[in-house]
């Protein structure tokens, strides 16, 4: 079940967030080094759209919007935990942030994409807008967007 995160599932989802990265093999000292990055606060709970995918009682996936801005909404963080990777999870929160973004009359949603990710995002109707720098040498992450007309 989807439904609104709130600031005490702060740790609980930066727990998924960093098992989730970990499931693509970087190395637990990679996984450190970003773990600032991949940190979601009570603050950020508070202040951006986060929403939580619940089974029995346990957080097994999230996503997090930032504000909308001229009319464009950033998906921040999605993740799902390992175990639950495969199963429809990532799929239907992703869905979820569209109609939240369509609701908030946005008409784009652009997201920063873990290499590992980039087809899943490209079956769900995103595009290559642009690469970024990673803090990884020689490695770039596409920046994607989505009409959400489409």
């Amino acid at each position: 079940m989807i439904t609104n995160a709130i600031a005490s599932d702060a740790k609980r989802l930066t727990n998924v967030a960093l098992k989730s990265k970990a499931f693509w093999g970087y190395s637990n000292e990679l996984i450190e080094s970003w773990r600032e990055d991949l940190t979601v606060s009570e603050q950020m709970v508070q202040q951006m759209i986060v929403y939580k995918y619940m089974q029995d009682d346990e957080v097994v996936g999230f996503y997090i919007l930032n504000q909308p801005e001229n009319k464009t909404i950033e998906l921040e963080f999605l993740f799902v935990l390992p175990k639950f990777i495969g199963k429809g999870i990532g799929k239907q929160l992703l869905y979820h942030s569209f109609e939240k973004a369509k609701s908030l009359h946005c008409l784009d949603m652009i997201v920063l994409v873990d290499p590992n990710a980039k087809y899943f995002y490209k079956s769900k109707g995103f595009v290559t807008i642009e690469k970024k720098k990673s803090s990884i040498a020689n490695r770039f992450l596409p920046l994607m967007k989505k009409d959400l007309n489409k």
